[in-house]
């Protein structure tokens, strides 16, 4: 990326189980006991299954109560999101990762931009909620939407879910895929929106820049993290905190 000006990346994948998707969802959407909270910009929601009459709440109260115990209720995907864009293209950008992040999934998403502690400026960023249920055009009840899997009667079954069957080495490679993806899909839309700015999803030693360790922060994937990045990091960090208390 020889000659372009460096926007911050970061990208987070998360999973809640059975009993957390409800709350979580409350969370993004600052719904419930977090509506007092005013950096929502951006809701939405997508490929919902007709049971829930376009409500993505009822999906993920569905998802808590028949959800396989201990099973992954939903998956999330994090994502920093350029200043060089204005809110309405930061929303078409959301809107093109989810097609790559979660194609044809039931999702909800949310573009919170709370200020910066060092400069007070927007660090937005999207939360991705996305159900791993494929369709696969059979319409079922709730209570069966999420039951087991039948390969040879999928009507008889519950509808598959998008890493059934993955190995740790599948979903690592995926996890890498999906970085990558994320990043070229932010630098399509800054490159459309004319600015020079990019991201790279590589970490800086795999860019061959060399900076010695923020020890402070604690945490690997961190350390080596130029200072905007940190502040979205810590933004980011400062919102979960929040949610969980």
């Amino acid at each position: 990326m020889d000659g372009a000006d460096m926007a911050s990346f970061h990208v987070e994948f998360k999973h809640g189980y059975r009993g957390e998707a409800k709350s979580h969802a409350d969370y993004i959407a600052r719904a419930g006991s977090h509506g007092a909270r005013r950096d929502l910009v951006y809701s939405g929601h997508g490929n919902l299954p007709e049971w829930t009459g376009g409500a993505p709440t009822k999906l993920w109260k569905a998802s808590d109560q028949y959800e396989r115990k201990n099973g992954t209720a939903f998956r999330e995907a994090i994502i920093a999101l350029p200043n060089e864009l204005t809110l309405e293209q930061n929303i078409a950008l959301v809107n093109d990762l989810v097609e790559k992040v979660a194609p044809e999934r039931p999702h909800q998403v949310a573009i919170h931009a709370p200020k910066s502690s060092l400069q007070g400026e927007p660090n937005p960023h999207a939360h991705v909620m996305t159900c791993e249920r494929m369709a696969d055009g059979i319409d079922r009840p709730a209570e069966k939407f999420f039951s087991r899997y039948n390969s040879k009667q999928p009507e008889k079954g519950g509808r598959r879910k998008a890493r059934c069957g993955y190995e740790k080495e599948q979903r690592l490679g995926e996890i890498i895929d999906l970085r990558r993806t994320v990043a070229d899909t932010i630098n399509d839309h800054l490159r459309m929106n004319g600015h020079s700015a990019r991201v790279d999803h590589r970490t800086l030693r795999e860019q061959g820049i060399k900076r010695e360790p923020e020890l402070h922060l604690g945490q690997e994937h961190i350390r080596n993290m130029l200072p905007e990045e940190k502040a979205v990091h810590v933004a980011m960090r400062r919102e979960e905190s929040e949610a969980s208390q």
